[in-house]
């Protein structure tokens, strides 16, 4: 083991290997501080991870098996990533049971704004079926890491550099948390990034109309411009996954969704375990109990991707019984 060599961790056993006594207990403080929050959604806990990370924990990777084939690896301490350490923490809940009921399904995942590639390295992985997946990134900083997490993956997913938006252009990246850079901030500042339209990866040969796809828009305040730039590819069997922030009491995405586009709009209720479709935005009242996190709404047109709605339904309600 050297310095610089990555830490270890299996989220199916609990083992953490490659790490001294001092970086094992920071991982211990690391995980139980991810579970002690859980239950105030994990209030403050970014804030204490990257103060560690900045004062007493070593420059080191931590690289975390999600399951038999896939490692998701991300800087010992990111406040963002260290909840993984604590196994008891699952990350967008609806996110993985549309994926886990999609296995036998022949799609791609279209992952925007994919950070380090979390979603692309499980997608990709057998136990989900092993689907293609293309992670689009556009920041100069997140983009080696998301390029790593392929490498140790067999290449099996491919990365692209850029931004979505309306059209193909160019525009400036700002923003202080990795997690949560964006092109919709200050444009006269920041890394200038390129930028395409959902609808331009129809137009490049990346994708055709008669695919399926799984489209998660975590873009960051340019949700509705990236859907305005895919209409094309939305009249086809695709769902997009949209983030609603917390703090948005409006509901500004959904009520897009809703009134401006002919996508149906899906939400997943925790209380009931069941993808509604929503009709009235009073649903996300309830749904959105914490102002500073976010929650994934749905939308398609496709009537194949309803119809696995509505067997996830039937099967949370057998299941309930």
């Amino acid at each position: 083991m050297t310095l610089t060599s990555p830490i270890q961790f299996d989220r199916a056993s609990g083992a953490l290997q490659g790490v001294n006594l001092w970086e094992r207990t920071m991982a211990c403080v690391l995980a139980l501080g991810a579970r002690l929050s859980a239950s105030f959604s994990h209030r403050g806990y970014n804030m204490c991870a990257n103060l560690m990370r900045a004062t007493v924990l070593p420059a080191r990777n931590l690289v975390v098996k999600l399951n038999a084939d896939a490692l998701f690896a991300f800087p010992f301490g990111d406040g963002y990533w260290s909840k993984l350490l604590d196994r008891s923490f699952s990350y967008e809940d609806e996110l993985e049971l549309l994926f886990k009921n999609s296995v036998d399904v022949d799609y791609t995942l279209l992952d925007c704004g994919a950070n380090y590639g979390y979603w692309s390295v499980l997608v990709s992985s057998a136990p989900f079926g092993s689907h293609k997946a293309i992670a689009i990134e556009p920041s100069g900083e997140n983009f080696p890491k998301l390029a790593n997490n392929a490498k140790i993956n067999r290449d099996r997913f491919e990365v692209i550099k850029c931004a979505i938006g309306s059209v193909r252009g160019t525009a400036r990246l700002s923003g202080t948390k990795h997690e949560a850079f964006s092109i919709a901030g200050d444009q006269s500042a920041g890394e200038e990034v390129p930028v395409i339209a959902l609808d331009n990866l129809l137009d490049d040969g990346k994708l055709s109309m008669s695919g399926k796809y799984l489209i998660k828009l975590d873009v960051e305040g340019v949700e509705i411009e990236a859907i305005k730039g895919g209409t094309r590819l939305l009249q086809g069997d695709s769902v997009i996954m949209c983030e609603e922030h917390g703090n948005d009491p409006a509901h500004t995405v959904s009520r897009y969704i809703l009134d401006q586009t002919p996508l149906s709009l899906i939400v997943h209720d925790p209380s009931t375990n069941r993808f509604e479709t929503v009709t009235e935005l009073s649903i996300l009242d309830r749904i959105k109990v914490s102002t500073h996190v976010g929650y994934n709404v749905f939308g398609t047109s496709s009537a194949f991707w309803l119809d696995r709605f509505n067997s996830l339904n039937a099967s949370a309600a057998r299941r309930a019984h």
